[in-house]
């Protein structure tokens, strides 16, 4: 199975002492975000995890940890844009996320590492033209460590409307000269760009519609093939693997102003004062009376070897 560390929040970034606790414990307890009561136990032995998957802003954190993690396969999405601190107040400067993908890249392989510049919007600071330019100059800088950089386009979700009033959608012309100048640009540094959850429209331009995070992605980062069961989406347009999540939604210190994980900053905070690295949660504690439930555990390789 995967464990996948980076959709609710950002593990790496604020709680690597907490996720390495967890990972020398052997377990990690999850809340159902949606039903709290409900607790996963999920077991963390490599026997059964076939693969860690992280999503990060900011992989630094966890550098000092890779050669305790060398019993795990992984897999890094690390997101890299051009936007500043009035849209990404705690991220730190591209440059730096750059240097330490390098490093991740280097440590693990390219194979291992994918980029994504995420999610696209366009106004009077961050223009078209600018897209293209910084996306041009950042390709140059990771080109050779890694072979994916996915993209995607700024979704009005209501938790977004209230936090960036100012977004507005990327027209369908936007799109596509995006979509095929990046397709362009990374065919020179030998970067494959993917599009999430954008359906097949940039696909004519050279761009994979094909998924991100999909059982591919993970093939060929562990090096074999995978028996993943069929299980239905959460978003009818996404193709990819998520598989499970340890996160916690409103936990994410980035604070960026298009994030669909935090409702508002107040609830950031008092989760984020509520955390306690010892904690079997990433937020709280196990209270009296409530009941834990095992997960259903297997590994998902068949055994074959993959050339991927």
């Amino acid at each position: 199975m995967i464990i996948n560390t980076g959709m609710r929040t950002d593990i790496p970034a604020f709680y690597s002492q907490w996720f390495m606790n967890r990972i020398r414990a052997g377990f990690v307890l999850v809340r159902n975000p949606y039903r709290p009561d409900w607790i996963t136990r999920y077991d963390l032995n490599p026997d059964v995890v076939d693969c860690l998957a992280f999503c990060t802003k900011n992989p630094e954190p966890m550098l000092k940890y890779l050669d305790e993690l060398k019993a795990y396969h992984q897999y890094w999405f690390v997101t890299i844009t051009p936007y500043d601190r009035e849209i990404e107040p705690n991220v730190p400067p591209k440059e730096k996320v750059m240097q330490d993908f390098i490093t991740l890249s280097e440590k693990l392989g390219e194979n291992c590492v994918g980029w994504r510049y995420d999610p696209i919007f366009i106004d009077s600071t961050y223009t078209l033209e600018r897209h293209l330019s910084d996306f041009e100059q950042m390709c140059r800088t990771l080109s050779g460590y890694t072979k994916v950089c996915v993209i995607s386009f700024i979704d009005l979700y209501e938790k977004v409307k209230r936090n960036f009033p100012q977004a507005r959608t990327v027209v369908q012309q936007e799109r596509i000269i995006i979509g095929k100048t990046f397709a362009e640009i990374g065919n020179k540094y030998g970067i494959v760009i993917k599009a999430c959850a954008e359906g097949t429209e940039l696909a004519p331009y050279g761009v994979d519609c094909s998924g991100c995070m999909t059982q591919q992605t993970f093939e060929t980062a562990v090096g074999s093939s995978l028996i993943i069961p069929k299980k239905k989406s959460q978003r009818a347009e996404c193709a990819c693997v998520l598989g499970t999540d340890i996160g916690t939604y409103d936990t994410c210190g980035h604070l960026c102003r298009y994030c669909y994980a935090n409702y508002n900053h107040e609830n950031v905070w008092r989760n984020m004062r509520l955390h306690n690295p010892d904690s079997p949660f990433l937020i709280g504690e196990l209270q009296d009376g409530e009941v834990i439930h095992q997960a259903k555990q297997a590994s998902w390789f068949d055994g074959q070897l993959t050339l991927l």
